[in-house]
């Protein structure tokens, strides 16, 4: 399978982003984003920090607040409330996985929408899938981009998003059915979805388990976007096992350097965005 590279559409963003950052050098404030981090999940810091070095190079202000796997639920919504309210912040994003006891869905409603950079919130999405989008989710426009940059005609393939999550795939859904794809979801603790696999022309793969999707799963010349982050024997892998596709026809995002560094790079640009709404 053809690599798809991930770090070169993310520095072409980045540049764009650095570029119109640069026009506004005369007003008092810089774009800022606040990053909420909780407990100790390597994926978790590894993509904090990578956010954190993206954002220096556009020049962003990002600040980082930290806490304990054991901190109670409150004193992180109390933090989002007063994020909320400083002119200073453009953006708050709360890192993912939480604690076991947190809830998420009072953590993404207790972000105001318009600083909702991650476009979790039910208000953005309920706004994109009605086609008036303000905040467009960057997991779910990075991975369209990197679709997109196969060069293949989208129009009237199928997709398969394999995933857990209706945040994530409802927003997917509606960019690539507007893109002329038709997809559908399956969750892999309800559903047997490798029948479904074999016939899609787009796998996404969402999943959190490392190498779970085989080649023999996979139908050849597809489009395969591996979101999955996972450590096996010490290496970072993803959902995919790339061993068995890697000789295959097609496309495939490589964990790390995929879908990681084009997300970072999208989130930067909802914060640049807020900001810009905002001056």
């Amino acid at each position: 399978m053809e690599i798809i590279n991930g770090h070169k559409i993310a520095l072409s963003i980045k540049q764009e982003i650095k570029q119109r950052i640069k026009k506004y050098s005369h007003q008092e404030k810089r774009p800022g984003l606040g990053i909420i981090l909780i407990g100790d999940d390597e994926a978790s810091h590894i993509y904090v920090d990578l956010k954190q070095k993206a954002a220096l190079e556009v020049g962003i202000n990002l600040v980082k607040h930290e806490f304990s796997a054991t901190v109670a639920q409150g004193k992180v919504l109390d933090l989002i409330k007063k994020l909320n309210t400083d002119s200073d912040i453009h953006g708050i994003v709360v890192q993912f996985p939480l604690p076991r006891d947190f809830s998420k869905e009072k953590i993404i409603t207790s972000i105001a929408p318009d600083k909702d950079v991650d476009g979790f919130h039910p208000e953005n999405i309920e706004s994109l899938l009605a086609g008036r989008p303000s905040i467009i989710p960057g997991l779910a426009a990075g991975i369209v981009m990197l679709i997109q940059t196969t060069g293949q005609t989208l129009i009237g393939k199928k997709a398969l998003v394999i995933a857990n999550s209706k945040v994530f795939s409802g927003p997917l859904g509606y960019l690539l059915e507007q893109a002329g794809v038709k997809m559908e979801a399956c969750d892999p603790d309800k559903s047997d979805c490798q029948s479904l696999s074999r016939e899609a022309d787009i796998l996404v793969a969402a999943v959190g388990q490392p190498e779970l999707i085989k080649g023999e799963s996979i139908k050849p010349g597809a489009i395969v976007i591996d979101v999955g982050y996972n450590r096996l024997k010490g290496k970072p892998v993803g959902d995919v096992d790339y061993k068995s596709v890697k000789d295959m026809p097609g496309w495939i995002t490589p964990v790390p350097g995929g879908v990681g560094p084009v997300t970072v790079a999208m989130l930067l640009l909802n914060t640049l965005k807020s900001y810009e709404r905002k001056i």
